[in-house]
């Protein structure tokens, strides 16, 4: 393993033991443990000072109080002088030892199976892939184009092959093909949610809200179930054209 490994490896520890560090002191501070006959001595005092305010704001008579305070004060009496037990702390050994065991494993799993001298993919073979599978995909949609040309375009296949052309011109973010493929689509069989897609491809192309798209928005949100899911974007298209 070569220094540059070395120093990552120790910057990556470091880092684990800052981000470790508080839970390792919460875990270690010896915060004496509060047992019943404080918590009861600290209601009783607690009653004491309500029965004080209650006098004061005349919601108890004197005597009431008085009475009331004798009791509560033979209660804080009896509390004071019966036994503590203390509960036993439980140990944190466990937990300690989990903190320590769990990165190591992970370092030593990283270090027998991960590659950290492995260099960055460069960027270079990868914008040359990027433009491989560019042209693979404009292959496999002048295929396709060219084989809806030899169908009849009033055709239920037609209309499904144009409904696949349109999904992957979208795909590649070229919006105006899209809208045609499925406005073509469209012309065959009416779908609302098509037309839909179809209206919303074409606001991405020409960046507003045209006449005719929003004719086309209008006439889906009529025919589209009530619980259409994108009926609230359609509405909010419309609502750019007023």
């Amino acid at each position: 393993m070569d220094t540059t490994t070395l120093a990552t490896f120790g910057a990556v520890a470091a880092l684990a033991a800052v981000a470790l560090a508080p839970l390792v002191l919460a875990l270690t501070r010896q915060a004496p443990p509060r047992g019943r006959k404080e918590s009861a001595l600290a209601l009783h005092r607690a009653q004491l000072a309500e029965l004080d305010r209650e006098l004061a704001a005349g919601r108890l008579r004197p005597a009431e109080h008085a009475s009331a305070t004798l009791e509560v004060q033979r209660r804080l009496l009896a509390v004071a002088e019966a036994a503590e037990t203390v509960p036993a702390r439980a140990s944190r050994l466990p937990l300690l030892a989990t903190l320590v065991l769990v990165p190591v494993a992970a370092l030593a799993l990283y270090l027998r199976a991960g590659h950290p001298d492995m260099p960055a993919a460069p960027l270079g073979p990868r914008l040359v892939e990027a433009r491989r599978e560019a042209r693979q995909a404009d292959a496999l949609i002048t295929t396709l184009r060219q084989r809806l040309a030899q169908l009849d375009p009033k055709s239920e296949m037609a209309r499904q092959g144009y409904v696949l052309l349109g999904n992957a011109e979208a795909g590649r973010a070229h919006y105006a093909a899209a809208a045609a493929a499925w406005q073509t689509a469209l012309a065959v069989r009416w779908d609302a949610t098509l037309a839909a897609q179809a209206a919303e491809a074409q606001v991405r192309a020409e960046g507003h809200v045209s006449p005719a798209t929003a004719a086309l928005f209008r006439r889906a949100l009529a025919d589209a179930p009530a619980d259409a899911p994108w009926r609230e974007l359609a509405q909010k298209r419309l609502d750019e054209v007023k």
